[in-house]
């Protein structure tokens, strides 16, 4: 005779398995934090993360089938999206619970930023500092993704522009440089960038994802 308390339990820890077994891969995570930022197209997604278009459809297909992601056929692509906010949390969970168990992460964290020699600040000292000084923001993302959600003010300014744009960068103020979040490397080559041209540049170490899941305010682009 089944116990019906043990049916109900089994029943439900399955259906939280199946979260798991979507997200227990390295690539899908990834793909996962590029979705943070905004809806994105498979070759989007595979050129950015380094995939063949190929093997990124099968690891979306995978959060897919667990309802985390959709995919919306427009015209001869399909656009990728966040089925809600909660894949962003549960990403930034799996990503703080890793920083506090596994000595390893922090090690490969603090020795990849030290080496850069970069200076970084978070939300909190940036909006100190913007009251003590004048400080320009700038979004070093690709534009579908400032446009998708991006730090009130900001001026988009891609990485792969950066260095024909710099003249526009004023000289007298001390920039701050972001992309997706602390993984993303697009701020730490910007501010290198900058610095070797005689800017004074800093890193922000969040991303758009942080700071909407502390419920600070987004600016969007308007579609046309």
């Amino acid at each position: 005779m089944h116990d019906p308390d043990r049916v109900f339990k089994d029943a439900i820890y399955e259906q939280v398995a199946r979260i798991g077994r979507a997200v227990g891969h390295p690539r899908r995570l990834e793909l996962l934090d590029l979705l943070c930022q905004g809806p994105m197209t498979v070759q989007q997604l595979a050129r950015k993360s380094a995939m063949s278009v190929g093997s990124c459809s099968q690891h979306l297909q995978h959060l897919k089938d667990a309802r985390l992601v959709s995919g919306d056929r427009q015209g001869t692509y399909v656009v990728y999206r966040l089925a809600g906010e909660t894949a962003c949390g549960l990403l930034h969970t799996l990503e703080r619970a890793a920083e506090q168990s596994y000595a390893e992460m922090r090690e490969l964290t603090e020795a990849f930023l030290a080496g850069s020699g970069v200076e970084a600040v978070d939300a909190e000292a940036l909006q100190a500092r913007a009251q003590r000084e004048p400080l320009v923001l700038l979004d070093v993302r690709p534009p579908e993704e400032y446009a998708a959600g991006h730090w009130p003010g900001a001026i988009s300014m891609p990485l792969e522009t950066l260095a024909d744009r710099l003249a526009e960068l004023p000289a007298d103020r001390t920039i701050v440089a972001y992309c997706r979040g602390p993984y993303c490397v697009l701020a730490l080559h910007a501010v290198d960038l900058m610095r070797r041209r005689g800017l004074r540049a800093l890193r922000l170490s969040e991303g758009v994802s942080d700071w909407r899941a502390r419920g600070l305010p987004i600016a969007r682009e308007e579609r046309r």
